[in-house]
């Protein structure tokens, strides 16, 4: 089969592989999608084992096949996999992570926080920008009939992201919040909380990401490089502030930004990694009674719930995405997606 090698340093190459066969708890799965995310960037630009560090991982990085996103048909499975559970034939998306399985951590589904170390797929296990990959069954999330592969891929990370840091911030249809960052998971968060019935102002750097917010539901949009987005934020609210605010881009003026929009008893998430903050803590956050809390990914649970909405929904995530590519065309497709003028990729098959 083929895989997607990334050299570090943007290079890459199309490497062959042996066809996958599964162990006895092991699930082999027919790539159908897989989505590009802005964190492979961190692996495709950086020299080798460099974004491992970044990610406070180890390992190496050497010859493992690129991609976290992957969803597909499941073509084979291991002896002791319980079929009352997955078939052979069934539509599936992919927990990126797998760990111990014994541990709380791994025992509640957040995998990923694996006590003795996780293992990702895509970066330090084989992953999805492949024909094939052979992953342990129980990392397979069942993807609902109406909700398409490339959806899948999405849920898979970015927008899985976004769900699972709306439920943290438990929103709901009494909340209005602010989304800084209108990139694919602020997108999807935009799309998820109008769904969820809040009422949601979207704010960006990049005027046709806030044109794009206003399609994906967003009841307002501010452009901040044209506008102070606290000011335009508080004047929407008649002074008061969002109940709610998520950081979707890592920048650190978008992260002030949104503990300062946060009204008094706010909730405000961080999801977008990298870079710092520095806040006044008096004012801005114990005055305000603000909860400020970081959300890491999903849980396992946690993906099934996000596809289950989407189809309950009716929700279009499939327009996340501006780029389809081959797998052949693997190198244009990264060269097109390092620039990062477009919206969502995704490596079709």
């Amino acid at each position: 089969m083929r895989g997607v090698v990334f050299n570090g340093d943007r290079d890459l190459e199309i490497a062959e592989f042996d066809d996958p066969s599964p162990g006895p708890d092991d699930a082999v799965v027919a790539m159908k999608a897989s989505g590009m995310c802005g964190s492979d960037l961190r692996f495709y630009r950086a020299a080798p084992g460099a974004a491992l560090a970044a990610f406070g991982l180890s390992g190496d990085t050497g010859g493992i096949i690129a991609g976290h996103e992957p969803c597909g048909i499941v073509v084979a499975l291991g002896a002791n996999v319980d079929q009352r559970a997955v078939r052979v034939g069934d539509r599936v998306m992919i927990y990126h992570y797998d760990g111990c399985g014994y541990c709380d951590r791994c025992r509640t589904g957040w995998t990923q926080m694996c006590q003795r170390g996780a293992t990702i797929f895509g970066a330090t296990a084989h992953g999805g920008h492949a024909d094939f990959i052979k992953v342990p069954a129980r990392t397979l999330v069942s993807l609902p009939d109406d909700v398409s592969f490339t959806a899948g891929a999405a849920i898979s990370c970015g927008t899985g992201t976004a769900f699972g840091a709306l439920r943290r911030l438990n929103l709901d249809a009494c909340d209005t919040i602010a989304i800084f960052g209108q990139g694919p998971v602020g997108l999807s968060a935009v799309q998820l909380a109008a769904a969820m019935g809040a009422e949601v102002i979207a704010v960006d750097v990049q005027a046709d990401r806030v044109t794009r917010a206003m399609e994906f539901g967003a009841a307002h949009a501010i452009d901040s490089s044209s506008a102070d987005p606290v000011a335009a934020i508080k004047e929407l609210t008649g002074g008061a502030g969002v109940s709610c605010a998520l950081d979707c881009s890592g920048a650190p003026v978008a992260r002030v930004a949104a503990v300062k929009s946060a009204a008094q008893w706010g909730r405000v998430a961080f999801v977008g990694e990298g870079n710092d903050v520095t806040l006044d803590v008096s004012p801005d956050i114990i005055r305000k009674q603000l909860t400020i809390l970081g959300s890491y990914t999903f849980s396992l649970t946690g993906q099934a719930d996000c596809a289950r909405f989407v189809a309950a929904h009716g929700l279009d995530v499939d327009r996340l995405f501006t780029d389809r590519w081959n797998l052949a065309d693997a190198a244009q497709a990264y060269t097109e997606f390092d620039k990062q003028a477009g919206g969502k990729a995704v490596i079709e098959f």
